[in-house]
């Protein structure tokens, strides 16, 4: 990227930051600062396993933290047993009801490679079509690696043009204060929509995971952010592999993943979305990866958080990623996923231990952690995968012995 690109980068980034008048202020609340309360899942307001959603006022904005569910596609694509396609709805439209404002819904990629995504363009009609009962405003994001899956998401789009409110509308609705709920008086009426490319920070892993060098992506991204915009979608990139990858080893480069960044909020990407994709990523390289990201001028704004725990290490890599601003963090219910180009990596993050670990330390996600919780453990059984969430399992086994049934 070139000086004059990057200065441009800046520039336009550095309109949209609001003034910071309280910069010493302590990162994480502690329990005296912030709001109580709970609920246990059951609409009662009375006290669960662990902290949740609550109705106090909106918080500091720096307390609040974006959870992206990631389970529906990213956790469930590398399931070899057929998921039936009224399941993964059935997941879609609970993990909805749970405060969750970001779901990763489905895949427009070839079924010969990908086939427990062959249905996402049923998914996709069946959310413009029904009006999904939601706590907050919902965004559901559908990965388009390419302009044929662009093409085929976007010939659904337009049979539905009215159904879901564009990037414009949402943010016109922000700034004014104002939901979906408040101006039609129905919440989750109509959502908004977001595309998904995805790169890689290393050559190898671009080869196995995209068929191609970095440079050939990169370009093959370029008409499908275009025709997201156009059609007034927001637009996410993932980078994958960038603390580690599974064919060159522990020490990615943080330059390359910046220019790989930076080209990519360029060509007209939203958000950028790193991926720890196997697992290996550790404090010191997380805060060195962050740092060098900012000094390429990439806010923290700009960014999300990726984490696989297959070293243990992913609630770790959060609290220092929380240290460096970011506020938006990917995890599946469940611990479900995993990446068939990374050997030996295991699912991404578990959605309780994140919303768990995030309220404890002050933050504030808006999600019912008991109602994910019993999401994370009815999902597992149906696609015949281990609960791998220690919080999820330790809020059931609470709950249980306090003499309240599991939610189904």
């Amino acid at each position: 990227m070139t000086t004059m690109a990057r200065l441009a980068l800046i520039t336009r980034r550095f309109a949209r930051c609001a003034p910071v008048g309280d910069a010493r202020r302590r990162l994480f609340a502690t329990a005296s600062t912030s709001p109580g309360g709970g609920s246990n899942g059951n609409g009662d307001g009375s006290a669960g396993a662990g902290p949740t959603a609550t109705n106090s006022p909106p918080p500091h904005l720096d307390n609040r933290v974006k959870i992206v569910e990631v389970g529906p596609r990213d956790g469930l694509q590398n399931e070899k047993k057929s998921i039936p396609l009224a399941t993964k709805i059935d997941l879609i439209e609970r993990l909805a009801r749970t405060g969750l404002s970001s779901i990763e819904a489905g895949a427009f990629v070839s079924p010969k490679w990908v086939p427990q995504m062959s249905n996402s363009g049923q998914i996709l009609e069946h959310i413009l079509q029904r009006d999904i009962p939601s706590r907050t405003p919902l965004t559901f994001s559908f990965l388009a690696p390419n302009i044929t899956g662009m093409n085929d998401a976007g010939a659904i789009f337009a049979r539905h043009p009215t159904a879901f409110e564009t990037e414009t509308q949402r943010a016109a609705s922000a700034a004014a204060g104002k939901t979906t709920a408040e101006t039609t008086g129905q919440a989750g009426s109509k959502p908004a929509f977001e595309i998904a490319v995805f790169a890689a920070a290393t050559e190898s892993f671009s080869q196995r995971n995209l068929n191609c060098d970095m440079a050939t992506a990169l370009a093959r991204f370029a008409p499908v952010i275009q025709a997201a915009k156009d059609g007034g979608l927001r637009v996410r990139a993932y980078i994958s592999v960038v603390l580690g990858c599974p064919f060159e080893g522990r020490d990615v480069d943080p330059h390359r993943v910046a220019e790989l960044a930076t080209d990519l909020l360029e060509m007209g990407a939203d958000e950028i979305a790193l991926g720890d994709t196997t697992g290996m990523g550790t404090a010191p390289r997380t805060r060195a990866l962050l740092a060098c990201l900012r000094s390429a001028g990439v806010l923290p704004e700009d960014l999300a958080m990726h984490f696989h725990d297959t070293y243990g290490q992913a609630l770790v890599n959060t609290a220092v990623a929380l240290e460096h601003g970011i506020r938006t963090f990917d995890a599946a219910v469940g611990g479900l996923g995993g990446c068939p180009y990374s050997p030996g990596a295991t699912g991404n993050v578990a959605t309780e231990d994140v919303v768990y670990f995030l309220e404890s330390l002050g933050m504030r996600t808006g999600v019912d952690l008991d109602a994910v919780a019993d999401i994370g453990a009815w999902i597992t059984r149906e696609v015949g995968k281990p609960h791998e969430s220690s919080v999820g399992k330790a809020v059931i086994g609470a709950r249980s012995r306090a003499g309240s049934p599991e939610m189904n």
